[in-house]
């Protein structure tokens, strides 16, 4: 949450102002000051008069602690907007570094595995949302930003209103997924739940959407219910839906529009996970003549 305007530093109020001027995400902002506040706790003192050899300091500090690499590179994120655009000053940075971050493949279910997931799910409104998930392929914050209207049952489509890069864009919609749908807009309109043309997944009040955190509290419950011992996210299910439509040869620039990717570099992790055309592949010991 981004910190109220009221007593603050002008030295934060400044930095606030910087951001909002270039519309930055309110969990960008959040993560940005809260880069700034560790250095100065770092500090005992007013980050603006940093170093360079503080800020050099500051990184061995967070090495030191085990900080993730991609928590630190995070927070140099952070700090190279407040030294380069806050105070001007992006020299101080030339001693700070990007780690590398190793390459981990994504988590992937099988197809029993994901229905037994969803059917796990505490109740229909969840399961629901992790159909959408894995049917369309959706974030966790695209499908708790969805609307009744959404839905466009006449195209099979739902539109994906501002997702991440603030983009636009459909999302497919199959039969199956929108039976499910249906099924779900009927138990939630007769329980009163829904308000028209509202959220597609409403909190505990209507007028507000499920949090992101709820869903994710959903999938661990149902993977614990459903005995998957894989580390399941709703990401797990976004993930699943890109390698199950590469294994059934759906094109990958296809898959990379569905997903909303912008690079297609970003999509092709897929192939290192599809086992399915692994399988197919012959391996040369086979083509061997028996000496």
């Amino acid at each position: 949450m981004i910190p109220s305007t009221q007593a603050v530093s002008p030295l934060r109020q400044r930095m606030l102002d910087d951001m909002r001027m270039r519309k930055l995400e309110p969990k960008t902002q959040a993560a940005y000051i809260r880069a700034v506040r560790r250095l100065a706790a770092f500090l005992t003192h007013s980050p603006d008069t940093a170093t360079v050899e503080d800020l050099r300091r500051f990184q061995l500090h967070l090495v030191d602690r085990g900080i993730s690499p991609i928590t630190l590179n995070a927070t140099i994120t952070g700090l190279k907007f407040f030294f380069e655009v806050t105070l001007e000053r992006g020299e101080l940075m030339a001693r700070m570094s990007p780690v590398h971050v190793p390459h981990k493949l994504p988590v992937v279910l099988s197809c029993e595995e994901v229905a037994r997931l969803i059917a796990a799910a505490p109740n229909l409104k969840y399961q629901t949302a992790l159909s959408i998930a894995y049917g369309a392929g959706l974030r966790v914050s695209e499908i708790t930003a969805l609307k009744v209207g959404d839905i466009d049952s006449q195209r099979m489509t739902l539109r994906v209103e501002q997702g991440k890069g603030r983009k636009d864009r459909y999302a497919m919609l199959s039969p199956v997924l929108l039976a499910r749908l249906r099924a779900w807009w009927r138990l939630a309109h007769a329980q009163g739940k829904m308000l028209p043309n509202g959220w597609l997944f409403p909190g505990m009040n209507p007028v507000d959407p499920l949090t992101t955190r709820q869903l994710n509290r959903a999938i661990h419950a149902a993977a614990v219910a459903a005995r998957i011992d894989k580390r399941v996210s709703m990401h797990t299910l976004r993930h699943s839906f890109a390698t199950h439509l590469l294994e059934q040869k759906v094109d990958i620039r296809v898959i990379q529009v569905m997903l909303g990717h912008k690079k297609l570099e970003t999509t092709t992790i897929y192939t290192q996970v599809a086992t399915e055309i692994l399988r197919e592949v012959v391996s040369p010991l086979e083509r061997l003549q028996p000496v």
